[in-house]
């Protein structure tokens, strides 16, 4: 019987020993008091109520431009003469780059040139009224002029046997007066004859016809007297002779009064207009001559030729491209929901997928008054200007900005996982450790940025604060970073 009773002692003491060691072990890790011992990597995590600055940041991301880019181009058609440079070679401002053929262009300047002297030499003489030299010339053209009239005259009188120039010319006006009173009467005795059968009228038409014969005939006969002893057609010639000098006299005469009287206001203003139109040629053909040449115009380097020598270029196509690496400008986009928040001048920092290690700063330089639309999203475009830098920049590399929208100076800080929402009261609170127990504390936040968030009310700084795996919903996430 003894020995039975050991046996069953025996398998029933270490049996009892063996549950009371698991009750013991599910009510030590049941106990709400010791729930904050589990795991800490796993259910727990804590920290503490910070003070500090907190940067309030909007990030972007676009690609690199340089300061200035142009495409030159020829403003004249031509052959190409001339490419001075290459692709990827730097070049000073002012630095000939191509060139035209210029040979008709530098003969069109020296016209000008001419044409522009000549005009000035005019102006110069006609407001500096004439030479001694000048008016000396002129009256002895007149002499020369007048002598040849006199010799025309005495021609003249003595192919018609003395007769003056003055009575030929009486003479002559009588024919014709005496032609035209004919004629008069021949008509006015047609019309007698044909219109009326009256005897005396009739008679007397033919009496006065009769008369204006005789009279024609009169003047004729003095004429002829007059110009007897030449053939009508030397005395024709001498007298075209004589009318020839003295229209030479009279220009020469002109000539020198004009030449006397200097020039007037009005031919001076002539003149001077003739002078600025020739300068405003000139100055044209200069600039054909000068554009034929294309020119850097600034510091940069040649990004893109587009011409041979010996080509016609087309008017209006780029020539060249050059651009200014001397700084850059980031072309980044902004989405609606951040650039009410965008000021022009704010600072920015700048890193690129090329130089990952690098960070950059600038500033926010331009916002586009317009939204551009792609792909449903609407988005501003910022340009971001770059301090000046050594990194072998390039155009079109991709970088990415962070603006600095606001700085946040002596705020308490929490991390966002930390920080949880009551889904039923939109409530924010934090749990705390209080006696071995999670206590939930309500409190009010600020901004929200970059992983942490600021504490309006209901924490002090250095609070320590723990994040426990439960139910609800997180701040920042379901539970941490």
């Amino acid at each position: 019987m003894k020995e039975r009773t050991r046996s069953i002692a025996r398998y029933v003491i270490p049996g009892a020993i063996i549950v009371l060691v698991v009750i013991v072990t599910i009510w030590w890790f049941s106990s709400p008091s010791r729930s904050i011992a589990r795991s800490p990597q796993q259910d727990v995590r804590s920290t503490t109520v910070s003070r500090g600055t907190m940067q309030v940041t909007v990030s972007v991301s676009g690609h690199l431009e340089p300061r200035s880019s142009v495409d030159l181009t020829f403003e004249s058609p031509g052959e190409v003469a001339e490419v001075a440079v290459d692709v990827g070679e730097r070049v000073s401002a002012g630095e000939p780059l191509a060139r035209l053929d210029t040979r008709q262009l530098a003969v069109q300047v020296h016209q000008a040139e001419a044409a522009l002297e000549m005009i000035e030499a005019q102006l110069a003489q006609a407001k500096a009224g004439p030479r001694p030299q000048e008016v000396a010339s002129a009256e002895a053209n007149l002499r020369a002029a007048e002598a040849q009239v006199n010799r025309a005259a005495a021609d003249l009188a003595q192919v018609t046997r003395g007769a003056s120039e003055a009575q030929i010319a009486a003479a002559e006006a009588q024919v014709a007066a005496a032609e035209l009173q004919y004629r008069v009467t021949l008509i006015a005795h047609d019309r007698v004859m044909q219109q009326t059968e009256d005897s005396t009228r009739r008679e007397q038409a033919r009496n006065d016809l009769y008369a204006a014969e005789k009279a024609l005939a009169a003047a004729q006969a003095q004429l002829d007297e007059l110009l007897a002893g030449a053939d009508a057609e030397s005395i024709q010639a001498m007298r075209a002779n004589l009318a020839a000098a003295q229209a030479q006299r009279d220009a020469a005469q002109a000539q020198l009064d004009l030449l006397k009287a200097g020039a007037t206001p009005k031919q001076i203003e002539e003149l001077e207009g003739q002078v600025a139109q020739a300068q405003a040629s000139l100055a044209m053909a200069e600039l054909a001559l000068e554009r034929a040449t294309l020119r850097a115009p600034f510091d940069g380097i040649v990004a893109a030729i587009y011409i041979t020598p010996g080509e016609m270029t087309p008017v209006g196509l780029p020539a060249i491209t050059l651009l200014d690496d001397s700084a850059f400008r980031l072309v980044a986009q902004a989405d609606e929901m951040d650039v009410g928040q965008l000021i022009p001048g704010q600072s920015t920092q700048v890193t690129m997928e090329a130089f990952p290690d690098v960070t950059l700063t600038g500033r926010l330089e331009h916002i586009a008054p317009a939204a551009t639309m792609e792909g449903g999203v609407v988005y501003y475009e910022l340009t971001i200007v770059l301090d000046p830098t050594d990194l072998p920049l390039r155009a079109d590399m991709t970088a990415n900005a962070t603006i600095l929208v606001d700085e946040l100076e002596d705020v308490l800080l929490l991390p966002t996982w930390v920080v949880r929402v009551d889904h039923d009261t939109g409530q924010t609170y934090v749990n705390q450790r209080v006696d071995g127990q999670v206590v939930r504390t309500d409190i009010t936040v600020g901004v929200r940025h970059d992983g942490s968030v600021q504490i309006l009310s209901g924490l002090s700084e250095g609070e320590e604060v723990i994040w426990v795996n439960e139910s609800g919903f997180g701040f920042g996430g379901s539970g941490g970073e």
